[in-house]
């Protein structure tokens, strides 16, 4: 086995060129489109009965003085609308739907007709609040909601072509500059809520323009230095408006004077852990991933690198989720990973296959791959229901329904619900699944990389010619994963396939002869094939998926003595539906015999884990509350389902680490 460091700077390849036909995403991407996107239209046009009403349209309508009326709801309303618009943008790439683009233009004339004459759009601000324009981005996410609008517009740009959009997107971005830098007159402030940032270096790469690097660099570089502006900006208001006023804020002014909330406590390259909300932290870590690419910023790279193994080592739970503190939506501290009361938003785990894909193209590593593989099969989508009409804001470990009366727990749901009023989470995901080709398979000028396994095409500029690509799998259920190879001459250059980190034994073979692991080069986690490709090579991978019991790290306290199970990429979990009630007095024996099947009919196909277990005696007679002497056992069956399909057969149970005997 040769052990090879690789020095060349990975490329992405957009979802533009890759074309997915996959048995288990391709039913989750035509949710997104029949489904989730008609849905979330008629929520953000508050036609969805019994729903938390949206208002976000109208918002804009009467911004645009199409209609009369007060603004409504929170101050990030607008990026409802554009993060629609940016699943759209995903979606028409993969499925052109005339009907569905015209009703996408119309929405961004809508924008267009809002904007003002400055470039500044924001609904909240122009109908009721004009003279309080960035003064409070702290707590007012105005950055956040055009980091939003930024990113939908370079979608819908790269899908279409059409400029309407990005042409507002930049005249914006253009505004906010003028706001904010370090030249005198200008703002020396960054955002409260992290998210243009990533989005500046989506339309630098989309423009070519150096302002938006620069901005960018500015926004993340200036973050945490002293006086903190959080504070500044917090006299300011105070010496306007006076201090009553800056009590009636809200919910954010909770945290106005924690730092670690917003990560504005230390310089970002000062900052050694994840702390505060998760999804500003990630979204910032993208940033500065992507800056740090741009600008071969080696410090700012190490500092994304120091924080990723905080995270991904210390904070992040089996399924991918992070943030596990209901207060502020936060990280909290190291090994503190509860399961009843986790919060693990969706956003934060989305958040997560972004910068993980931001640090793979950086630092060429399995580990960041992985990562995605663990979020998208699990910590994601747990989040929509099978029917794509239903959503999970917080994403649990463990629900025992009668506990969630208790305050404390309140924030967890044991079904998943219509909409929110802060809808974050539903067209996040939408967005992620549409743009999922983006995630598959990276390059440089001599190599392909595989790393996900879903089945798709592509074609690829490699050592001077179009070579395409077809894989197969059907993931996460079986093994084999077969590619075939069609380049336009016989060449030499390589093809590196991940070994997903769960697999133990992996085997492959190029035209049905194995190629042994002793004559692979291994680049951090990818097996490299250096041959002269010819049209009509297979590649064909088997990844055995054997039933793991993981252990998590001791200082978990929560998971002690306690086992969780994988198959392949896959967490499980055990739920009420299958087990009865009482999931917490079932123990899974250490050497206890379990299997896997396939059930077709069941949640839409699934391997389900079965095998026997204990479960400790009821109580009989004896009504104490504690005695001297233990329980007896007796044998029960068990089945484990995908921790992803939880909660779609009606409300119960659940729990995803079990006692072991």
């Amino acid at each position: 086995m040769k052990i090879t460091e690789n020095t060349e700077k990975w490329r992405k390849v957009s979802y533009k060129s890759v074309k997915i036909h996959d048995p288990f995403w391709s039913h989750y991407r035509s949710l997104v489109r029949d489904e989730v996107i008609p849905y979330q239209w008629e929520a953000i046009n508050d036609r969805v009965e019994g729903a938390s009403p949206s208002h976000a349209l109208q918002n804009y309508r009467i911004a645009a003085g199409e209609a009369e009326g007060a603004f409504y709801g929170y101050v990030f309303q607008d990026s409802d609308v554009t993060k629609w618009l940016e699943a759209v943008a995903y979606s028409l790439q993969a499925d052109p739907n005339a009907e569905l683009e015209k009703l996408a233009d119309e929405t961004i004339e809508l924008l267009a007709k809002a904007q003002q004459p400055d470039g500044y759009l924001n609904t909240y601000f122009t109908i009721q609040n004009q003279d309080q324009r960035w003064t409070n981005e702290r707590d007012n996410h105005e950055t956040y909601c055009a980091g939003h609008l930024i990113e939908a517009a370079v979608a819908y740009y790269e899908t279409t072509g059409k400029r309407k959009l990005l042409d507002i997107a930049c005249k914006l971005a253009d505004h906010i500059d003028s706001v904010y830098g370090e030249e005198q007159g200008k703002l020396r402030g960054y955002p409260g809520h992290q998210e243009i940032e990533l989005a500046l270096m989506k339309l630098y790469d989309a423009t070519g323009q150096e302002r938006y690097l620069k901005l960018c660099r500015f926004f993340i570089d200036e973050r945490g230095k002293e006086p903190h502006y959080f504070k500044l900006e917090a006299e300011k208001r105070a010496e306007k408006r006076g201090r009553e006023a800056l009590l009636r804020e809200g919910y954010y002014s909770l945290y106005k004077n924690n730092y670690e909330y917003n990560q504005a406590h230390l310089p970002v390259r000062e900052q050694l852990v994840a702390t505060g909300h998760a999804v500003r932290a990630v979204y910032m870590y993208t940033g500065m991933a992507d800056l740090a690419g741009a600008t071969k910023d080696t410090e700012l790279l190490e500092s994304c690198k120091r924080l990723w193994e905080n995270v991904t080592q210390k904070q992040m739970y089996v399924t991918g989720g992070i943030g596990s503190n209901h207060d502020g939506e936060a990280f909290s501290f190291d090994y503190d990973l509860p399961n009843d009361t986790a919060y693990t938003e969706t956003c934060a785990s989305i958040g997560l296959v972004f910068w993980a894909q931001s640090m793979l193209h950086l630092d060429p590593d399995s580990k960041y791959a992985d990562v995605i593989e663990r979020a998208l099969y699990n910590g994601t989508i747990s989040g929509m229901g099978l029917d794509g009409k239903s959503f999970f804001y917080v994403n649990p470990l463990e629900v025992w329904p009668a506990a969630c009366k208790r305050p404390d727990k309140r924030h967890v749901k044991t079904a998943r619900q219509k909409w929110f009023g802060c809808a974050c989470c539903p067209p996040n995901l939408a967005r992620l699944i549409a743009s999922l080709g983006s995630y598959i398979y990276s390059q440089n000028e001599h190599a392909v990389y595989v790393h996900q396994y879903i089945g798709s095409e592509t074609t690829l500029k490699v050592a001077g010619q179009n070579v395409s690509l077809s894989l197969q799998a059907n993931f996460p259920w079986e093994e084999t994963v077969a590619i075939n190879v069609t380049p336009e001459r016989d060449e030499a250059f390589t093809i590196a396939v991940r070994i997903p980190d769960w697999c133990d034994g992996a085997e492959l073979n190029v035209n049905g002869q194995a190629i042994s692991p002793d004559s692979l080069q291994f680049l951090k986690g990818y097996a490299a094939i250096n041959r002269i490709w010819q049209a009509g090579d297979q590649i064909a991978l088997k990844f055995p998926m054997a039933i793991k019991r993981l252990y998590a790290h001791p200082d978990v306290r929560a998971n002690a003595g306690k086992v969780a199970l994988q198959r392949g990429p896959v967490v499980y979990c055990l739920e009420e539906a299958d087990n009865g009630a009482a999931l917490a007095h079932i123990a899974l024996p250490r050497q206890g015999a379990l299997a896997a099947h396939f059930k077709p009919d069941l949640l839409g196909g699934i391997v389900v884990i079965e095998g026997q277990a204990v479960r400790d005696e009821q109580p009989g007679s004896s009504q104490r509350l504690y005695e001297s002497r233990k329980r007896g056992e007796h044998a029960c069956s068990i089945r484990a389902i995908p921790y992803y399909a939880w909660a779609n057969r009606g409300e119960g149970e659940m729990a995803v680490w079990i006692r072991e005997s």
